[in-house]
């Protein structure tokens, strides 16, 4: 009898734990099925590293950027169309870390609890894919607009988040990829989506933050007059201007983007202040914008070197900046103090459902500020750069110009249409460009026409 208890406890105890690893396997495949199916040992989905079986990805038309078709990848037909999404759709080796096949790829696999990959592999146009917010024939537009000139711009809709233009140059046709890719100095940084995984020194579009800091921070800065006689003294040095700008006030030293004006304000702020307003908006933090983690904008005014902190104020020091950033930044301005993140994706489709991201908030800005450096920015178009350089866009903008001590300056612009039905915000940078009102300013307008002329009826 005692025996048989004996052999019968037993026999509970393995049935229990028999059970008990079947639940853990079970469970292991509901939370962890996907990584394991989508890591890139799973002869299934990949070949040698490279993706064979996966999700079609679509753009916000429903036009097809990539699918699987009898185990391997087919892009889109339009070389144009799969060169200007490279850096968003992404390869298929995963060297474009940032693009969606990479970030996507447990989603992309179509893996479910019930059949596993066999979805993906005998139907991979029905078990998986994700839509994104990108309009490809914009990204065309945009990549064409640069013609040899390399760089990066995004546009995005500042009142939801999504991202509908995104280009970075150089790029290169996964259909016919050149032989010296790995070799050529053109293609420098190919794999490195700029928009999202960029910095550049900012030149003058810093002083959208040192007039935000401004307006924060000192009062009656709105009524205060300088007189720019070309240089800035401090101490043993000077901060140089472009121009010389006589007697103006704060708004007439934003339009000229003046250089002595902005030392002038950056000295009256301090380092702290300054320093305070840029960490509020974002700079010295990880930022990410859905899945995509954004590179880090950088500023450190110096508390000691008074000569230094005027040149951060004007954006010659050596802060950093990221451009899908300084787009959420000009997105919370356009947006009355609400800047979402640019967001790639408008819905993804799985044996689950379909589901829709939440828009994701990034910057907060009072919406006072905001509608004063809207005024600002506008002012800047009407009184300094024209509105024939942007017809019929309402455009809101600040140029900057990044000088490099061994080459041609970078030239950028960030800005944004004020019309109703044109929601859109925009910074561009073009390499080596020269001054930003030049070809960021043509880059820019070439953009926002094609979504002036498809999404409204103007």
């Amino acid at each position: 009898m005692r025996d048989t208890l004996k052999r019968t406890t037993a026999l509970i105890v393995l049935v229990a734990l028999f059970t008990a690893g079947v639940v853990y396997l079970l469970f292991s495949l509901a939370v962890h099925g996907s990584d394991w199916a989508s890591n890139r040992i799973n002869q299934h989905l990949y070949s040698n590293g490279t993706t064979t079986n996966s999700g079609a990805i679509y753009d916000r038309n429903g036009a097809l950027l990539v699918s699987s078709e009898d185990g391997k990848r087919v892009y889109n037909s339009s070389r144009k169309v799969r060169v200007s999404t490279l850096h968003t759709v992404g390869d298929t080796s995963g060297f474009i870390s940032t693009g969606t096949q990479s970030l996507y790829r447990k989603l992309l696999s179509g893996y479910n609890v019930l059949e596993g990959v066999y979805g993906i592999i005998n139907r991979p146009a029905e078990t998986s894919s994700v839509t994104l917010n990108i309009d490809s024939e914009a990204c065309c537009v945009a990549y064409d607009a640069f013609g040899d000139y390399n760089g990066t711009i995004v546009v995005y809709n500042y009142k939801n988040g999504e991202l509908v233009c995104s280009i970075s140059k150089p790029s290169y046709d996964v259909n016919d990829v050149p032989s010296n890719l790995l070799t050529s100095k053109y293609y420098d940084g190919v794999f490195l989506d700029k928009a999202v995984s960029g910095v550049y020194t900012p030149g003058s579009v810093i002083k959208i933050i040192t007039a935000i800091s401004a307006l924060q921070n000192i009062p009656g800065i709105e009524s205060q007059t300088f007189d720019c006689d070309g240089e800035y003294e401090i101490g043993s040095g000077a901060v140089i201007c472009n121009s010389v700008h006589y007697e103006e006030t704060f708004e007439e030293a934003f339009n000229k983007s003046c250089n002595f004006a902005f030392a002038d304000i950056t000295l009256q702020l301090g380092a702290s202040k300054l320093l305070e307003t840029a960490n509020s908006l974002g700079f010295n933090k990880q930022l990410y914008a859905g899945e995509v983690a954004l590179k880090k904008s950088t500023f450190s005014p110096s508390d000691s070197d008074k000569l230094e902190l005027g040149w951060a104020g004007i954006g010659q020091s050596t802060t950093l900046l990221n451009p899908s950033h300084l787009l959420s930044i000009v997105g919370a301005i356009a947006n009355g103090g609400t800047g979402y993140a640019p967001n790639r994706i408008h819905s993804y489709s799985t044996f689950y459902g379909q589901y829709s991201p939440a828009a994701n908030q990034l910057i907060t800005l009072d919406g006072g500020i905001a509608a004063k450096m809207r005024a600002l920015m506008r002012s800047n178009v009407v009184n300094k750069y024209g509105d024939d350089n942007f017809p019929n866009l309402e455009f809101c903008a600040k140029t900057g110009t990044a000088q490099l001590d061994d080459a041609d300056s970078h030239s950028w612009l960030a800005g944004f249409s004020s019309r109703s039905d044109l929601p859109l915000a925009v910074v561009c940078i073009v390499e080596n460009g020269g001054w930003g009102s030049g070809p960021a300013t043509e880059v820019t307008n070439e953009v926002m026409q094609y979504f002036l002329d498809v999404y409204t009826n103007s």
